[in-house]
């Protein structure tokens, strides 16, 4: 079990997810919708499917539209979404991962590379970052949970690999193949989970100054303004001093 880290690995800025409810919704929707058309149309024999449903309801979906998503894959008349992966530069030499899931692969390359281009940052070729990051496992818990201690005692009798934590909350790593089988361990001792999901961990971090985060939180925010984008994980950190003078 790896050390904690000083600051959490940032995916996505403190704040980012307070987006309005809709769009959070579609995107939540879009990826129950692939899940169920990819295999079974059951949670419980479909584990991406089961995953999609468990983080829609961590974050408020209702079961109607958990169940309408479901049904639009049963049905086949669900668009047909293309998972598209891509990988460029931000501020400072930050690396950065952008998972899609798009029905129109132009719009979307156009997309991704205008936020890039426009925000201090470069599109790069497939494969350019991706081998500075790991596929792993990822389970998040509020600071409510409980404190560093007892996250990690439990993590580490969960069968986890990493754990880190601050004040914003926790993130438990683990392999991707044990990430369910963790998780449901972990529920016995620190409760249901904020999310669980496969996620980019990066193997070094990047230390952002100050004058290259505003500009880096800006190209995530656009990435992630994006219908078609699902997620944006980075290599990056930003201190406590630095978010206080950026605001």
């Amino acid at each position: 079990m790896a050390g904690h880290s000083k600051f959490k690995n940032i995916m996505h800025r403190k704040g980012a997810q307070d987006k309005k409810r809709s769009a959070m919704f579609s995107k939540l929707s879009r990826e129950i919708t692939v899940a169920a058309k990819s295999g079974m149309p059951d949670p419980d024999m479909n584990p991406r499917l089961r995953l999609a449903v468990n983080n829609a309801k961590a974050a408020s979906m209702p079961k109607d539209n958990i169940q309408r998503a479901i049904d639009k894959a049963s049905m086949g008349d669900a668009d047909d979404y293309e998972e598209i992966r891509y990988e460029g530069y931000g501020p400072g030499g930050v690396a950065l991962i952008v998972e899609a899931l798009t029905d129109n692969r132009n719009r979307t390359a156009t997309n991704v590379r205008t936020a890039f281009s426009k925000n201090g940052g470069n599109l790069a070729a497939s494969g350019a970052v991706s081998h500075g990051f790991e596929r792993k496992g990822m389970i998040e818990y509020p600071v409510g949970a409980g404190d560093e201690d007892k996250v990690l005692e439990a993590a580490i009798d969960a069968g986890a690999d990493d754990v880190e934590s601050d004040e914003d909350g926790h993130i438990i790593w683990t392999d991707m193949e044990a990430l369910h089988e963790v998780a449901k361990a972990l529920e016995s001792s620190l409760g249901e989970a904020e999310n669980v999901k496969l996620g980019w961990k990066p193997n070094l971090s990047v230390e952002v100054a100050e004058g290259d985060a505003q500009t880096l939180f800006k190209l995530v925010d656009a990435l992630e303004d994006d219908d078609d984008v699902q997620t944006v994980w980075g290599n990056y950190e930003v201190s406590d001093a630095v978010m206080e003078k950026i605001g």
